[in-house]
């Protein structure tokens, strides 16, 4: 297995769900990267907000944000080396890089922006972010 690690830029949580404006995007990464974690895959991704430090003990990504500035994240890196710059991979690649064999598409597990926003990383609407 390939390990995969994901630098994104400074989001309001771990995984950038949160709030009433919710990024389709970030649902549909989040639940790409738990099928990843599912089948077994080893993919961790770091929040510039509150986790720099991973940004600084990472030579790659450390020279990236000298170059690129947070402006060009998320940076993904596959057994350190990178792999995709400036968006977020789709589960097809993940599997890929992971070295998994075939990725289920959302709607295949019945994922949906309804069904993915309804317990977002804090709490549904009905909460505050962090």
């Amino acid at each position: 297995m390939n390990k995969i690690e994901v630098f994104e830029p400074a989001l309001c949580c771990a995984t950038g769900v949160c709030g009433e404006d919710v990024d389709q995007q970030l649902v549909t990464f989040s639940a790409d990267m738990d099928f990843i974690r599912s089948q077994g895959g080893d993919i961790t991704r770091y929040n510039l907000a509150s986790e720099p430090q991973a940004f600084a003990d990472n030579d790659a990504a450390k020279a990236y944000l000298h170059l690129s500035g947070s402006a060009g994240l998320p940076l993904v890196l596959v057994d350190g080396v990178t792999a995709m710059t400036g968006r977020y991979p789709d589960r097809t690649q993940l599997s890929t890089w992971a070295g998994l064999q075939q990725a289920p598409t959302d709607i295949e597990l019945g994922l949906t922006a309804a069904t993915a926003s309804e317990g977002g990383c804090c709490g549904g609407a009905a909460s505050s972010c962090c």
